[in-house]
């Protein structure tokens, strides 16, 4: 199992150059970011763009794995994004994972000027933007008749580095989000249920697996071809609460065949304001354990 974290593009580069250094130093899979023009609590505090942070953090690593942890439609478009990290994956040499979402209903949703989406109409976005994506990422010419996000004779030379095109990862919580994962994706993100209908994380996330895998199967795609995330973000757990708990949570979503499980790197003055020593621990001996598992 593997373990990786999400560094927030919230402080200038000097402090959060440091951080992206000690995730490749601990020895972490992956370092993502969140694609937010601005963000819940720090809305009002400083926050910097997906692409540009992650070029620089592709510039002081050499081994961790990068991307957005997610990308969406919210103020997005396909062939532009597309671009974004084809150049990302060549600056990179090959070391970029392209997490995808639908979006949520926050500043992103409506700051461009566009009235907030329905679910369904995000949903109908969301599986246009990432089938746009898939192509956009493969082809040298793409043209694409779509509803959303048209593209007309685009050019995208010279491709990847990552052949036949950088891994996707979908974050899905329900039926169709998770069918379209099992359909195009190379591996899929939780964080556990969007609704608040007194179900524990665990036990929801473990519907999704059930569900993911039941659409792998009606694919007649191999279970084990899907790499498995689950990031901790808004759940009823607390896995930084102590070294046990880590060890203990990471167990349990193993069990359920996760693959990799993701932390938020600690953030003073935020949702995320960890134990640092904690958080060291636990990048390292727990990294070390995790990979026994």
């Amino acid at each position: 199992m593997r373990l990786s974290t999400v560094i927030l593009a919230s402080q200038r580069w000097a402090q959060s150059e440091v951080m992206w250094r000690r995730a490749e130093e601990y020895g972490l899979y992956a370092g993502y970011t969140y694609d937010h023009l601005s963000w819940r609590s720090f809305r009002e505090k400083p926050w910097f763009t997906m692409v540009p942070t992650l070029v620089a953090a592709a510039g002081v690593t050499k081994n961790l794995r990068l991307g957005p942890l997610v990308t969406s439609p919210n103020f997005r478009h396909p062939l532009v994004l597309a671009k974004d990290l084809l150049a990302l994956d060549d600056i990179s040499n090959g070391r970029v994972t392209i997490g995808v979402g639908s979006g949520g209903t926050g500043f992103d949703a409506t700051v461009l000027g566009q009235r907030a989406w329905s679910p369904l109409e995000r949903h109908e976005r969301f599986v246009e933007f990432t089938r746009a994506l898939d192509v956009l990422l493969r082809e040298p010419f793409s043209t694409i008749d779509a509803e959303f996000y048209p593209v007309v004779d685009s050019r995208q030379i010279p491709g990847p580095v990552q052949l036949p095109r950088p891994p996707i990862v979908l974050s899905a919580l329900g039926p169709k989000s998770l069918a379209l994962a099992a359909e195009l994706a190379d591996g899929w993100v939780s964080f556990g249920s969007a609704r608040d209908d007194g179900t524990s994380t665990f036990d929801a996330v473990a519907r999704q697996v059930n569900s993911l895998d039941a659409q792998l199967a009606a694919g007649q795609r191999d279970i084990s071809s899907m790499e498995r995330i689950f990031l901790d973000f808004a759940g009823d757990e607390s896995p930084l609460s102590s070294f046990e708990a880590f060890v203990d949570w990471a167990g349990r979503y193993r069990s359920l065949g996760f693959t990799e499980v993701v932390v938020h790197w600690p953030i003073p003055d935020s949702p995320y304001d960890y134990d640092v020593a904690l958080f060291e621990r636990i990048a390292t001996e727990g990294r070390q354990l995790l990979a026994t598992l």
